[in-house]
């Protein structure tokens, strides 16, 4: 008797984990900044405990234009803003776990390398490459996915 009791109780646990809500909504999140907010995508879309970014470039928020100071600044800033979305939704930088980055130059890799290097310590898996043209004519664009 005992056994079938068990037995019994392990279903209803099974039963009602099966039965909970699922996590699979996907919020479209409005950006965070107001000069943004008709912009014709999501800057975060959140999904099933993961936070898909929208590409950034290294422009400061506040002037909207592209900060001064070539490759090593545009980088910075891009983390800046990347860091700043992050947290803006309970996540972080160490919780990133794929960064896409655009160069407008190979030649440029070596730089931002060295930058990247500097916010990413637990190393996200990454893809690189460079295109012809990035968006305000930026010299990088980079675009992440973390966890919350």
């Amino acid at each position: 008797m005992k056994l079938k009791s068990l037995l019994f109780i392990v279903l209803l646990v099974f039963l009602a984990n099966g039965c909970k809500k699922s996590s699979h909504e996907v919020i479209f999140h409005k950006s965070h900044e107001a000069k943004k907010q008709d912009a014709p995508f999501s800057d975060v879309v959140e999904s099933n405990g993961f936070l898909f970014l929208s590409g950034q470039v290294g422009m400061d928020h506040e002037t909207r234009t592209l900060v001064k100071g070539g490759i090593e600044a545009e980088t910075r800033q891009c983390f800046e803003n990347i860091k700043a979305v992050l947290e803006h939704h309970d996540s972080s930088l160490d919780k990133v776990v794929k960064c896409t980055v655009i160069l407008n130059n190979m030649d440029d890799f070596m730089i931002f390398n060295m930058i990247y290097k500097e916010y990413f310590s637990n190393k996200p898996a990454r893809t690189t490459f460079a295109a012809n043209g990035l968006a305000v004519n930026a010299l990088i664009e980079i675009d992440v996915i973390a966890s919350k």
